[in-house]
């Protein structure tokens, strides 16, 4: 062991708890195999596909519809780094989703480096307003709109539950309910870990981007969710965003999935989804 550099970390231990790929050697063939069941999808099923939500070129989404009428709306950020991964790798989810009468939504937004992290929020903040602007014209309930993330896509999704929406113009509670999956909510080891080469944040950027640091603006429950393989790091934040978000008198519910590793969890978006408190219709 070197020197520690935050709790009983040293160095490389840090960086190893951030690296995922150190703790899943299937990695990559998981992945692979999300993204070709996601192209079979946008073949296949019905799809408002690449609709413009902002000005920038990243600022697009796919929106899967569901028959049913005035139907909730699941809104997905999908993982990777903040680096990787676009919103078709997330399209294999779909028909579980719309199947059960909930449109299903997929993101894209810019990547690290090329923007910054408090870009790439801003960017999903427009997101989230333009469907419930817009979710009318497609058949959704804009008083139903629930949120998920997985991975970096897990801290972005707990950024947006943790906004204050009103600064937006939108109802403090637009957000009906969330679910983090295996996600990060501290940003300050982050910070000095390897991922510090490409994250780039002012002390007071570190802070707004830190969802536990800012549970106040919560205003409705959130399930966080992890893997019994996700690397310790990110298991322990999950426990502390939890305890934290109890203690301020908010409502979450904390579950771990056995048997599954970072990658492979989100496999079971819909299952997890479609069972979780926070995002019962």
């Amino acid at each position: 062991m070197g020197q520690s550099v935050f709790r009983d970390y040293d160095q490389e231990a840090l960086d190893r708890a951030f690296d995922q790929r150190v703790w899943a050697s299937n990695a990559v063939s998981v992945l692979d195999s999300y993204k070709a069941a996601g192209e079979a999808v946008i073949a296949e099923q019905a799809c408002y596909a690449n609709l413009q939500y902002g000005a920038g070129a990243d600022e697009r989404l796919d929106w899967f519809p569901t028959t049913q009428a005035k139907a909730p709306i699941h809104f997905h950020i999908h993982g990777g780094a903040w680096r990787f991964l676009r919103k078709e790798d997330v399209a294999f989810a779909a028909p579980m989703f719309t199947s059960a009468g909930q449109h299903y939504i997929a993101p894209d937004f810019g990547a690290l480096p090329s923007v910054r992290l408090t870009d790439v929020v801003q960017q999903l903040i427009r997101a989230v307003a333009w469907v419930y602007t817009n979710a009318k014209q497609f058949g959704g309930d804009r008083n139903r709109i629930f949120i998920s993330g997985h991975s970096s896509g897990g801290h972005l999704c707990a950024v947006l539950l943790a906004t204050d929406w009103t600064l937006y113009g939108l109802p403090p509670d637009v957000l009906k309910g969330g679910l983090c999956i295996s996600g990060i909510y501290d940003m300050e080891p982050v910070l000095i870990s390897a991922r510090r080469s490409y994250i780039d944040l002012s002390e007071t950027e570190k802070q707004d981007m830190s969802p536990l640091l800012n549970t106040g603006f919560l205003n409705s429950p959130v399930s966080i969710v992890y893997a019994q393989n996700d690397s310790p790091e990110f298991i322990r934040q999950a426990h502390h965003f939890h305890e934290v978000i109890q203690s301020s008198g908010k409502s979450a519910d904390l579950n771990c999935i056995p048997g599954m590793n970072h990658y492979e969890i989100i496999g079971a978006l819909a299952q997890i989804a479609l069972s979780c408190g926070a995002l019962k219709l």
